[in-house]
This record gives C-alpha cells, structure tokens and sequence, in this order.
C-alpha cells in the first residue's frame, strides 16, 4: 500500500512538472514580414498586420512547442496600396476567395541554447506544404510588470509558386519582376499566460 502512495506521489510530481505553459503574442512588439526581390535588383518588404496565434509548451521547454497560426492575408501591407491591391488579387493571395494561410507545427528540434528546427505545415491558398524555419531564442525576462516575456526570430524561405501565388511576368533579362523565393522574416514577443 505504501508502495502505491508513493508512486501515486511520484506521477503527480511529474505531471505537475511538466504543466502545460500557453503564451499569448505580444502583438505591439512582434512582427510578421517577409521580403521578395524585384526586378532583380532590389528587395520588396512587407507585412501582415492582422494574425493571431496559439502557443503551448511543457513548462518553459520550447522544444516541446505547440504552434498554431493564423495570417488574414487581406492584412497585407507593403506601404503602396496600388501594389497591396494587387497582392490580393488572384494573381497572389486572392484574399476574398483565401482569407486565411495558416501554419500548424509539427516539431521543434533544439539545435543549441539559442537555436531551434521548427517544422510544420504552411498553408496558403488551400495548398499545404511542409516547410522547415530557423528559430533564433532571444531569451525569456521578467518585464517592469512582472510578466514573463520570450523573444524569438524566425526566418525561413518559401517558394510562392508551390503555392499558387503565380504571377509571373518578366523583366527583359529573362528574370521574374517578382522574385520565386520568399523570405520570411518574423520577429514574436511572447508573454507567459
């Protein structure tokens, strides 16, 4: 009997350890961008103003992050509405008929203290891929109000046209006046629930 007291004591213990942690975005100090090459010659930066994200862990582990994330692709922004207009249009985003590209994690390999593998599905357009990103951790610190806050950066680089984000124009030179690649530069201050 006493031997199945402290086994009972010891499953608590654990389960109590590695509690779920969920974290909130700090959206008034996180960033979702991206950059893409114009005319071959010089970079295009934007954003996505409007998103919304689900993060849990064990405890303080990241490498046990559960991501969920949500992009309202109607939020982008690239400071020239002429262009944003276009972006979502058919040609890319087609936002009207695509509201939403989504991101669901599949893992979270630790690399090193600073340095993390995060793979999962990306979704835009209806079509999902697997894409793997590079998580640069900050540091996690204790703000002026006593919230506990983590940084992190993620980078990563897609395809547009495995998304169907297909138009294609060329300058004379033969190369694409919006660049294939797409670099994703997102930037995520996250507060402890």
């Amino acid at each position: 009997m006493r031997t199945i007291k402290i086994f009972s004591l010891l499953l608590l213990m654990t389960a109590v350890s590695i509690a779920q942690t969920k974290w909130e975005l700090d959206k008034s100090h996180s960033k979702v961008g991206f950059s893409v090459s114009h005319l071959v010659i010089t970079d295009v930066d934007g954003l996505f103003k409007d998103y919304s994200g689900s993060i849990t862990t064990n405890g303080d582990d990241f490498s046990t992050a559960k991501i969920d994330f949500t992009i309202n692709t109607a939020s982008i922004s690239t400071e020239n509405e002429g262009r944003d207009k276009h972006l979502r249009s058919d040609d890319f985003f087609n936002a009207e008929k695509f509201p939403q590209m989504t991101f669901k994690s599949k893992s979270m390999k630790k690399v090193n203290d600073k340095n993390y593998k995060l793979v999962g599905d990306l979704t835009i357009r209806d079509v999902t891929k697997q894409v793997e990103l590079d998580v640069r951790f900050n540091g996690m610190v204790k703000d002026p109000w006593g919230n506990t806050k983590a940084g992190f950066k993620i980078s990563g680089e897609i395809n547009r046209f495995d998304y169907n984000l297909k138009w294609n124009n060329t300058v004379e030179t033969g190369g694409l006046v919006v660049g294939k690649e797409v670099t994703l530069k997102i930037d995520l201050q996250l507060k402890k629930s």
